[in-house]
Order: C-alpha cells, then sequence, then structure tokens
C-alpha cells in the first residue's frame, strides 16, 4: 500500500528540500558522483545515460540548488530514450546513494504530481568549509548587474569545459593496436580498463607458443590463435560466474587457454578450418 504524500508541491516546499548552500558545492557533488559512476559501473553504455541523467538533473536544480522537478516524461523526452529507462536509471542513482526523489501532490486538487528529486550532498564536499564568495545561479532580470553575471557563468563554464576535456585527455583508455579488436570489445564488455584487456591477450600470446624457431613459426595461426581467444573469455567468463572467489583471473585465464590449445592442436578439423 502507497504512503500518504504529505510533501505539496510549492516554491516554499522546494527551497525546503534544497541541501546546498552554494553552485559551486553541488557542481563538486556531481563531479565527485560522475567519477564514481565510471568505477562502479561497468557497461559504457549505462555509464553515459547515469551522467547525462545527473547532467540534466543539475542543470535543472539551479533555482533551489539540488532540487528539480521536471516530470520523467519531459526527462526522457531530453535524453532521447524511454519513460521506462527513466524509471531504471534514477532508480539506480537512488541505489548509488546520489538523488533521492520526494513524492509530491499539487495544492488545487491534492493529487500527486511529479516527484522533486533531490541531490544528495557528497560527505567529502560537504566537510570542506565553503569559500567567502557564494556563486549564484544567473537569474532572467535583464537588468545590468545580471549581464554581467551571465558573462561571468559563461567565462567559467568555458573553463569548467575546458578543464573537462583535458580530465578526458587524461583518463583516455585507449587500448594498445596489437589487441585485436574483435577480443577486445568482447573483453570490455566485462573490464573496463584496457591494461586489463591487454594483459588477457599477452596470456594469449605467450601460451601460443613457437614451434619452429628457425621460421619462428607459432603453433595457431593469427586467425586461429583470436578464434581460441574468444573461445576461451567465453568459457573464462562462465566459470568466474560460477566461481566468484578467483584471486588470480589472469591464471584462471591461462589455464583454459592453455588447455583449450592442447585440446586444438590436434584437432585436423579446427585446423583445416581456420
Amino acid at each position: 500500500m502507497k504512503s500518504k504524500i504529505h510533501v505539496i508541491a510549492s516554491e516554499e516546499s522546494f527551497n525546503n528540500l534544497s541541501s546546498f548552500e552554494e553552485l559551486e558545492e553541488m557542481n563538486r557533488t556531481v563531479r565527485i558522483y560522475k567519477d564514481t559512476i565510471c568505477a562502479v559501473i561497468k557497461r559504457k553504455d549505462v555509464q553515459l545515460r547515469l551522467i547525462n541523467l545527473l547532467e540534466l538533473l543539475k542543470r535543472h536544480s539551479c533555482k533551489q540548488l539540488g532540487v528539480s522537478y521536471m516530470c520523467k516524461n519531459t526527462i526522457a523526452a531530453k535524453l532521447e530514450v524511454s519513460y521506462k529507462t527513466v524509471q531504471r536509471l534514477m532508480k539506480k542513482l537512488e541505489d548509488l546513494g546520489m538523488i533521492r526523489q520526494v513524492a509530491m501532490k499539487r495544492k488545487k486538487d491534492m493529487l500527486q504530481t511529479s516527484n522533486a528529486v533531490l541531490i544528495v550532498p557528497n560527505e567529502e564536499v560537504s566537510d570542506k568549509t565553503p569559500s567567502k564568495e557564494s556563486e549564484k545561479c544567473p537569474t532572467n532580470k535583464t537588468t545590468s548587474s545580471s549581464l554581467k553575471q551571465k558573462i561571468n557563468n559563461k567565462e567559467r563554464k568555458d573553463v569548467s569545459i575546458l578543464d573537462n576535456k583535458v580530465n578526458q585527455f587524461k583518463e583516455s583508455n585507449f587500448i594498445a593496436h596489437w589487441v585485436p579488436e574483435q577480443f577486445a570489445n568482447l573483453a570490455m564488455c566485462y573490464y573496463n580498463q584496457a591494461e586489463t584487456v591487454q594483459e588477457f591477450w599477452k596470456v594469449i600470446k605467450q601460451s601460443n607458443r613457437v614451434i619452429d624457431h628457425s621460421e619462428q613459426k607459432r603453433a595457431f595461426t593469427p586467425k586461429q590463435e583470436l578464434h581460441i581467444a574468444i573461445k576461451a573469455f567465453k568459457e573464462f567468463v562462465m566459470k568466474i560466474k560460477q566461481n566468484k572467489n578467483v584471486k588470480n583471473k589472469f591464471g584462471y585465464f591461462n589455464g583454459i587457454v592453455n588447455n583449450l590449445m592442447d585440446k586444438l592442436f590436434f584437432d585436423d578439423e579446427f585446423l583445416q578450418n581456420y
């Protein structure tokens, strides 16, 4: 049974729900949450959608800092996703402790309306001493002071964009050219660090030993090697799901690869077809 809604949607309610004193405090919190999403969420597409949603909520939480009251249909339209997807993304951000939804009702008919979505303050940011000059959200007034504020905000935004570009360059996660793209795409579904994917491919290369040193001929051709790598990695993933206590994933993967190569080295059908 749903609990009774007591909060009425009004400017006073939204002001009371606001938990940030300054815009910069909210911005720092969102930046920390973005980093957390990249570290915790493995799937790149889910990472991107969560970050886009968080950024959208932040942009529409300027009047009452940290409080957004857009309806989910509007959010879905802006993100170009379905209503159900927005619900799932909201639930994920709630589970991560980044947002909180507060049920609201309209004052005129006391019926339920769009939830207020609160960006939850981050303890690391909240514990810091606030700066002396609070950064304010730009207003809609057309006074000279307002225009000056907009110019200052644009300059800060340009600097922020530049900082983000620099950080993205520093955090870029490119896989080495010597790792086959097909194997890299498969491994990146489960491990989002390029170094980890490269280590898995090194296991393949080391296991495919040279059998003719005069011609540097290996046991398997590059095509056969790739086929074995993909088959071995799929088997590795299935076994990891069944046994989550594996301490050395590369050693475990090495055992699977060696067993598979020993078996296929004497498989004439495999050697002829690949």
